[in-house]
Protein backbone atom coordinates (compact mmCIF):
# COMPACT_ATOMS: atom_id res chain seq x y z
CA UNK A 1 0.00 0.00 0.00
CA UNK A 2 1.50 3.44 -1.02
CA UNK A 3 1.50 6.14 1.07
CA UNK A 4 -1.24 7.87 -0.62
CA UNK A 5 -3.06 5.06 -0.64
CA UNK A 6 -2.76 4.86 3.11
CA UNK A 7 -3.74 8.98 3.07
CA UNK A 8 -6.81 8.76 0.99
CA UNK A 9 -7.78 4.76 1.30
CA UNK A 10 -8.61 2.51 -1.00
CA UNK A 11 -12.02 2.81 -0.84
CA UNK A 12 -11.76 5.41 -3.91
CA UNK A 13 -13.69 8.08 -1.95
CA UNK A 14 -13.76 11.59 -3.28
CA UNK A 15 -10.64 12.93 -2.15
CA UNK A 16 -7.54 13.80 -4.30
CA UNK A 17 -4.14 14.70 -3.45
CA UNK A 18 -4.75 18.31 -4.97
CA UNK A 19 -6.90 18.12 -1.70
CA UNK A 20 -3.46 18.58 0.81
CA UNK A 21 -1.10 20.88 1.53
CA UNK A 22 2.36 20.29 1.84
CA UNK A 23 3.40 22.09 5.30
CA UNK A 24 6.95 23.23 5.42
CA UNK A 25 8.14 23.10 9.12
CA UNK A 26 9.99 27.26 8.45
CA UNK A 27 6.00 28.18 7.74
CA UNK A 28 5.59 28.13 12.30
CA UNK A 29 6.51 30.26 14.87
CA UNK A 30 8.14 27.65 16.89
CA UNK A 31 9.25 30.81 19.34
CA UNK A 32 6.03 31.24 21.33
CA UNK A 33 5.26 30.36 24.94
CA UNK A 34 7.01 27.19 25.77
CA UNK A 35 4.59 23.75 25.27
CA UNK A 36 4.10 21.59 29.09
CA UNK A 37 4.08 18.87 26.52
CA UNK A 38 5.78 18.24 23.38
CA UNK A 39 5.09 15.42 20.89
CA UNK A 40 8.55 13.94 20.30
CA UNK A 41 9.56 11.59 17.03
CA UNK A 42 11.93 8.69 17.64
CA UNK A 43 13.44 6.26 15.93
CA UNK A 44 14.29 2.85 17.10
CA UNK A 45 17.46 1.22 15.71
CA UNK A 46 18.69 -0.92 18.89
CA UNK A 47 17.87 -0.81 22.43
CA UNK A 48 20.34 1.96 23.41
CA UNK A 49 17.59 4.04 21.73
CA UNK A 50 14.93 3.48 24.03
CA UNK A 51 16.78 5.45 27.25
CA UNK A 52 16.15 8.51 25.43
CA UNK A 53 12.39 7.51 24.56
CA UNK A 54 12.21 6.71 28.74
CA UNK A 55 13.51 9.93 29.65
CA UNK A 56 10.83 12.05 27.27
CA UNK A 57 8.06 9.82 28.53
CA UNK A 58 9.28 10.34 32.22
CA UNK A 59 9.49 14.34 31.40
CA UNK A 60 5.97 14.24 30.00
CA UNK A 61 6.39 14.59 26.52
CA UNK A 62 4.37 12.13 24.20
CA UNK A 63 6.35 9.45 21.57
CA UNK A 64 6.04 8.32 18.49
CA UNK A 65 8.56 5.96 17.76
CA UNK A 66 9.11 4.29 14.34
CA UNK A 67 9.87 0.98 14.65
CA UNK A 68 10.07 -0.31 10.77
CA UNK A 69 13.55 -1.71 11.24
CA UNK A 70 12.56 -4.48 13.34
CA UNK A 71 9.61 -7.15 12.68
CA UNK A 72 6.91 -7.45 15.67
CA UNK A 73 8.21 -11.00 16.61
CA UNK A 74 11.71 -10.10 16.70
CA UNK A 75 13.08 -10.87 20.28
CA UNK A 76 14.71 -7.25 20.39
CA UNK A 77 11.34 -5.52 19.79
CA UNK A 78 9.65 -7.47 22.63
CA UNK A 79 12.32 -6.79 24.89
CA UNK A 80 11.68 -2.96 23.88
CA UNK A 81 7.98 -2.93 24.05
CA UNK A 82 8.14 -4.93 27.24
CA UNK A 83 10.24 -1.75 28.31
CA UNK A 84 8.42 0.38 27.22
CA UNK A 85 5.34 -0.73 28.76
CA UNK A 86 7.08 -0.45 31.84
CA UNK A 87 7.43 3.24 31.21
CA UNK A 88 3.76 4.02 30.44
CA UNK A 89 2.96 1.68 33.44
CA UNK A 90 5.37 3.64 36.26
CA UNK A 91 4.22 7.14 35.24
CA UNK A 92 0.25 6.39 34.58
CA UNK A 93 0.49 6.67 31.01
CA UNK A 94 -0.51 4.39 27.78
CA UNK A 95 0.92 2.63 24.99
CA UNK A 96 -0.14 0.86 21.78
CA UNK A 97 1.16 0.03 18.63
CA UNK A 98 -0.28 1.49 15.20
CA UNK A 99 0.19 -0.93 12.41
CA UNK A 100 3.44 -2.78 12.17
CA UNK A 101 5.36 0.34 12.08
CA UNK A 102 5.02 3.06 15.03
CA UNK A 103 4.73 2.63 18.82
CA UNK A 104 3.11 5.53 20.81
CA UNK A 105 3.70 6.12 24.06
CA UNK A 106 2.31 8.78 26.19
CA UNK A 107 2.74 10.08 29.83
CA UNK A 108 0.14 10.69 32.72
CA UNK A 109 -3.18 12.01 31.67
CA UNK A 110 -3.16 11.31 28.24
CA UNK A 111 -4.77 8.04 26.98
CA UNK A 112 -4.76 6.90 23.63
CA UNK A 113 -8.14 5.69 22.16
CA UNK A 114 -8.27 2.84 20.54
CA UNK A 115 -10.63 3.76 17.46
CA UNK A 116 -9.57 5.37 14.39
CA UNK A 117 -11.45 8.42 13.56
CA UNK A 118 -13.51 8.60 10.46
CA UNK A 119 -14.26 4.92 8.58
Amino acid sequence: MGLMSKILGESGNSRKTEDYVELNADDFDASGAEAERQVRIARISDKQDVVEIKDAVYDGDIVIADITRHSTQDRTMEHISDELKQVASEVGGDIVQKDDDQLIITPAGVGIARERLGR
